[in-house]
């Protein structure tokens, strides 16, 4: 369940049974088959997991000092099926148990938070496994004109791969780690660390339905990987944080109205700009949004879905929230009528320079949204 493979011993204990580390090591499943595939499969496995399986969960958890059912409270957390009592486990999954019970014992984490920090961990790195195991590899392990099979390259490419895989998804989980604990360091107190003050927007392509029932699959897949392609890039390089992809839609989040401004309309203009994508819309708002294992809750967050479900193709609408926010900071005018006085004002020479704005909020009708009542949206654009 875990790469680690330090090798460390489990614990003994004085149950009258067979010590964990004397537990001989069960041949792996299929290990005498000569079925070259299968056989291909148990190595695979013997070299992503680095160790044998050897124990069962009752002897794992033993070996680990903790109870059955907190073992097992573990094991499904981080996503792995109930297996009965079949040697399956290796030193590995010991060791991580211990760790987790560790933190729990020494006061670092509550029993709660060690079973949110495996259930995070868990689902974050099978959507990734996933992906690896379906794109990369697939497209690496292409049949040559060596006359070698698929499933006979796989074992040597990943033999070669595997090491530095692990290095790169270390180095980019310290960096998140690094950037997510300056954004908590930088919040204004202990309720904001939590409940924050956000820009919360969601990019949804028009009409994906429809292209669903249009497209062979693989040409669909090809455009929602161009899709999440696109908006990942874009949202991380102006200053954005990606919070999760639903095939034709994203949701984004930044903790300035600018960024997000910014961001709204960059993916409208970029998509616009690719004839191979439908149109985009938009929807942002700004308030105080709950963040839970990387994911963000709450009012603020259903209603920039709200904006984004009747937002005009290729426009993006934000809340009143989000509009006076743009004109606390100055990045829009608070009133269109003010803004064109100081600009007269400034060519008929008073001396004070005309006001720069980024952006342009032209407000909308006010309409009924469900479960959030009246909502007035604002039509987000640059300022010419």
């Amino acid at each position: 369940m875990t790469a680690d493979d330090s090798g460390a011993a489990p614990r003994d204990t004085d149950t009258g049974d067979e010590a964990v580390h004397d537990i001989p090591v069960n041949d792996p499943p299929g290990a005498g088959d000569e079925d070259d595939e299968n056989n291909i499969a148990v190595r695979l496995e013997q070299l992503i997991l680095g160790a044998d399986r050897r124990y069962t969960p009752f002897q794992a958890a033993r070996g680990a000092g903790v109870s059955m059912d907190l073992a097992a409270r573990f094991w499904r957390a981080m996503g792995f099926a109930d297996i009965g009592q079949v040697k399956a486990l290796t030193e590995a999954d010991v060791l991580a148990l211990r760790r987790l019970a560790g933190l729990v014992e020494a006061g670092l984490l509550s029993e709660a938070m060690a079973i949110q920090v495996a259930r995070s961990t868990g689902q974050t790195t099978a959507r990734l496994a996933d992906w690896q195991i379906d794109s990369f590899l697939e497209g690496l392990t292409e049949p040559q004109d060596s006359g070698l099979t698929r499933t006979e390259i796989t074992y040597p490419l990943v033999e070669l791969l595997l090491p530095e895989l692990e290095e790169f998804l270390v180095y980019v989980w310290r960096r998140q780690l690094a950037a997510a604990t300056g954004r908590v360091v930088r919040a204004q107190d202990d309720a904001e660390m939590v409940d924050r003050r956000l820009a919360v927007g969601f990019a949804d392509l028009v009409g994906f339905t429809r292209l669903t029932r249009r497209l062979e699959e693989e040409e669909l897949g090809e455009l929602v990987e161009a899709f999440e392609t696109t908006c990942s890039d874009l949202v991380a390089a102006h200053g954005g944080r990606l919070i999760k992809t639903l095939g034709d839609e994203v949701l984004f989040a930044a903790d300035d109205a600018g960024i997000a401004a910014e961001i709204g309309l960059r993916l409208i203009e970029t998509m616009a700009h690719d004839e191979t994508m439908p149109e985009l819309r938009v929807g942002i708002a700004f308030g105080t949004v709950t963040t839970r294992m990387g994911d963000v809750f709450g009012t603020t967050v259903n209603l920039a879905s709200r904006l984004t479900s009747i937002a005009p193709k290729d426009t993006v609408l934000v809340d009143q929230a989000f509009a006076e926010e743009l004109g606390r900071i100055g990045d829009a005018p608070v009133s269109e009528a003010e803004a064109a006085a100081a600009e007269k004002a400034a060519e008929e020479g008073t001396g004070t320079p005309p006001p720069t704005y980024r952006f342009a909020l032209q407000p909308m009708w006010q309409r009924p949204v469900r479960g959030l009542g009246v909502v007035e949206p604002w039509l987000l654009s640059r300022r010419d």
